[in-house]
């Protein structure tokens, strides 16, 4: 079995940070259901302001509220404000890949959904795989990659 995203919330920004809650991360129904993300599934979540990473569950809030609460521990990892990818995970065997097709949803600063996109690997005749990130009529978005271009040395 490998383990592979299975949706992803990319760029939603924290509301709140309760300490006082007994733990978890609460969400807005709205987007959990768009990306496949399950009530108490386990996420992981990567801080793109401070670094921090951490693994939780979600609980969800209240519908149409935007909301993003990192209760108890978790909440001295985040800042409100602060900017986060939260990513659901599913186990698949390898040949599998090519039926999936997570969704990523990405956010504006009032976590309000921007884009709606898709994951998408396809294995051709000789078994090399093929990655695309997919919007929502379908088309391929260009995926970024390390420049080719050689380093300039210092004279």
């Amino acid at each position: 079995m490998r383990k592979i995203v299975g949706g992803k919330l990319h760029g939603i920004r924290v509301t709140e940070a309760n300490l006082e809650y007994h733990g978890s991360i609460t969400l807005d129904p709205d987007h959990c259901e768009a990306a496949g993300i399950l009530p108490l599934e386990f996420v992981e979540i990567w801080n793109k302001n401070s670094g921090a990473r951490l693994s939780t569950y979600v609980i969800l809030g209240q519908r149409g509220s935007h909301c993003c609460i990192l209760n108890g521990a978790a909440a001295r990892t985040c800042q409100p404000g602060d900017e986060l990818i939260i990513c659901s995970s599913i186990y698949v065997e390898g040949e599998q890949i090519a039926d999936l097709s997570p969704a990523v949803l990405t956010f504006d600063s009032a976590n309000n959904v921007v884009e709606r996109l898709r994951y998408s690997v396809r294995q051709d005749e000789a078994g090399r795989y093929h990655f695309a990130i997919l919007d929502e009529s379908g088309s391929r978005l260009p995926i970024p990659l390390a420049s080719r271009a050689s380093p300039k040395r210092a004279s």
